[in-house]
Formats: structure tokens, sequence, C-alpha cells
């Protein structure tokens, strides 16, 4: 299983560094920075699965770092690490964006249980982001950042055009569209050919979509156009 990375911003030495070994030991790759600055550099620079931030930094605080952050990237976790009594700080800090907090003095026991529950988190928040790119009906899963198209168990090649129809079709899924909404859609507003050539590309998916299977996704409605639905 790949390491799961972890940046420090903290300008106590001490802190980090006993921060640092104690990650380590659970088997997390680490990295520390001292001012925020430093910190938001490497944070541009490098891939991050989750960052500790400290609150009272130099160069940079950390609450402008925080804001920084969400700026680059929505997704990244952060932890902020804040005094005991700056309450206003948790509040300011999960109103920024902040996954959780935790006041120092801290048990690093309890630093370690809300990195692995944050971490745990985005992990779910990830696998339901990619589930969202997939598009499905019975047993057809089209990954539109991949391109994969899988019926079944089988992968199925397409053509960039192909793909384009079987992602509008099924963007469109029980709904009837005629040959001129498909044509503007998947060829463009600019495209001056001929309306027939929606049918070409509507015989070459159904060879490859539905010819192998029983189940055929792709129906005509005579008169009108065409429909993907699962009867």
């Amino acid at each position: 299983m790949k390491k799961k990375h972890i940046l420090i911003v903290e300008d106590e030495v001490k802190i980090a560094r006993v921060i640092k070994l104690e990650l380590e030991f659970e088997g997390y790759q680490v990295d520390t920075a001292e001012t925020g600055l430093e910190g938001l550099e490497k944070i541009k620079e490098g891939q991050w699965d989750l960052v500790l931030l400290d609150v009272m930094l130099p160069e940079l605080n950390g609450m402008e770092v925080l804001r920084r952050i969400r700026m680059l990237d929505v997704g990244l976790p952060v932890i902020l690490l804040t005094a005991r009594d700056s309450v206003i700080d948790k509040v300011n800090g999960l109103d920024q964006g902040a996954n959780d907090y935790i006041t120092k003095p801290f048990q690093i026991e309890e630093l370690l249980a809300r990195v692995r529950a944050c971490l745990r988190m985005n992990q779910v928040v990830r696998k339901e982001e990619l589930e969202d790119e997939q598009l499905r009906v019975a047993n057809l899963m089209v990954d539109e950042k991949t391109r994969e198209v899988k019926r079944g168990d089988m992968n199925i090649e397409l053509t960039p055009r192909e793909f384009d129809l079987l992602v509008y079709l099924l963007q469109h899924e029980n709904q009837v569209l005629n040959r001129e909404q498909i044509l503007s859609a998947v060829w463009g507003f600019d495209y001056y050919g001929d309306t027939n050539v929606v049918d070409v590309y509507i015989r070459y998916l159904r060879k490859k979509i539905d010819q192998p299977f029983d189940q055929p996704l792709i129906h005509t409605v005579r008169g009108v156009g065409y429909t993907l639905k699962e009867l």
C-alpha cells in the first residue's frame, strides 16, 4: 500500500520533531516546514494527503496559509494545531475550511487518531467523487475521466466520437433525442453535414454496446430519434 504523505507546518522545532517521529513510526511519509511561507511552497510543490498546520506561524500565519490552501485545493485535508484557549482560532479555522483541529498541549495518541479519521473520511469522499464521474445503466459503465467503457466484464473500445455520443445518450437516459439535438451536442453547432451521420454512428455504437449482449440499451423511436434506456 502506498504511504500517505503528511506535511507538518510548525515553527516549534521540538514539537514538529516529536510529531514527525510518531507519524513515521505509524508508517506515514512526513516532511516539515517551520514558517507559513515555507509550508505554502511545499504544499504547492508536492502531493500531500494531509497537512498539520499550526495557527501561530512566522512570515505567514496559519489562517492565511489555510485560506491559500483552499484556493489551491479544496479537498486537501487540514488539521489545525491551536492554543488551548483560542476558541476564535478554532471557529475561524473551521469557517476557512479546516477539517479538524487539536489544541496544544495534546496527547500524541489523540493526534494520531484524528489523523487516521481525517484520512479515512477523505478516502470515502474521494471514492464518492470517482463514482460520480462514472455513468451507469444496467451493466454498462462509462468513466468520463479515464474514458473506460465496460459492459459486464467486457472492455469496449470506442473512437472519440463514439465515446462522446454514448456519454450524451447516457447523460439523457430515458429521454428521446432527435437527430438535430444529438448533432448539435456531439458534433457541434457549426456542423453542416448530413444528419444521417447520427444514424451511422448509432449503428457503430450498437455493434459494440448492444449486439454482443441479450439486452439492447439503444432504442429507435420511429419518426423521432433515439433513446438509451434499460427495458
